[in-house]
Formats: C-alpha cells, sequence, structure tokens
C-alpha cells in the first residue's frame, strides 16, 4: 500500500469517526407522546352523573370554578359525603370504587377516565390495592362547600 493509500485510508477513517461521534439524539430514543397536529378529545359531556340522575340547574351568584387533586391511599375509603355543586373527576392514576349510600350501586372508575359525579346524593370512594389519584372539577360559588359530610 502507498503513502498516499494509507494517508486517504486513514482519512476516512478519522471523518467517519468525527461523523458518527456527532449524533446529537438522545440516548434513551424516546419519542414524544404528541403527534404534530393539535388534537382535542371531548372526555365527558353529559347533563346527568353517573348514575343517571339530572344535574339542578347552577346557583345564582357569582360562579366559581374549583379544582382540587385528591391522593387516595391504597385500600382506603373517603368518610360518606356528598356535593352541592356539579362536579367531575378524571382519574390520574390507580382506581377508584364509587359507592351511592341509599342504594348500594357501585362503579369503578379507571385511569384515564372521566367520572360525572353526583349532586346531593351520598356516596363515597374507596380504593384498591392501587389506590388513585383524581384531579376533580368543581362548578359552583363562592358561599357553596365543595362537599357535605353526611352520617
Amino acid at each position: 500500500m502507498t503513502k498516499r493509500n494509507l494517508f486517504g485510508t486513514a482519512l476516512l477513517v478519522v471523518l467517519c469517526t468525527l461523523i458518527l461521534s456527532c449524533d446529537n439524539s438522545s440516548s434513551d430514543n424516546q419519542k414524544s407522546e404528541y403527534s404534530d397536529k393539535i388534537e382535542s378529545v371531548t372526555l365527558l359531556k353529559t347533563s346527568k352523573s353517573w348514575e343517571g340522575t339530572l344535574y339542578p340547574a347552577y346557583p345564582t351568584g357569582q360562579p366559581e370554578i374549583s379544582v382540587l387533586k385528591i391522593s387516595v391511599p391504597p385500600n382506603k375509603a373517603l368518610d360518606w359525603h356528598k356535593h352541592p355543586v356539579i362536579n367531575a373527576a378524571y382519574v390520574e392514576k390507580g382506581e377508584i370504587q364509587i359507592e351511592v349510600k341509599e342504594s348500594g350501586k357501585i362503579q369503578w372508575i379507571k385511569q384515564g377516565q372521566v367520572l360525572p359525579e353526583m349532586v346531593n346524593i351520598a356516596h363515597r370512594g374507596k380504593t384498591g390495592d392501587k389506590g388513585a389519584t383524581l384531579i376533580v372539577f368543581y362548578s359552583g360559588s363562592p358561599d357553596l362547600p365543595l362537599s357535605e359530610p353526611v352520617h
């Protein structure tokens, strides 16, 4: 092999090494969870709660929106309560069983699902082994509580 061929081969190897080492991509090669288009998906649109009761009219006066993040550990039950305002819960993590006090009717909601809550009906949530994290949206007014205990 001539000096010229040897030099050319060495130069080629160095250039290839430089090109390959300039890869700026992440080693995890994670893909974005987003597409290139703006998307809108209706998760819930209803005029009644999950067990079928029609919602009452909104209270008069100044409206107030509240959004709560509620974390319930595994194998726990919330106290019996009712809501005087319309609200809906989105399950961010885990799963939770909703139980109506009077009828005993139950429904499980799991991660990614939305539950249209009941208004002025006694109920509670109970978690299983996974626990649950809920994002709850309340549509009320400043003079009304979001939740009231029921005994």
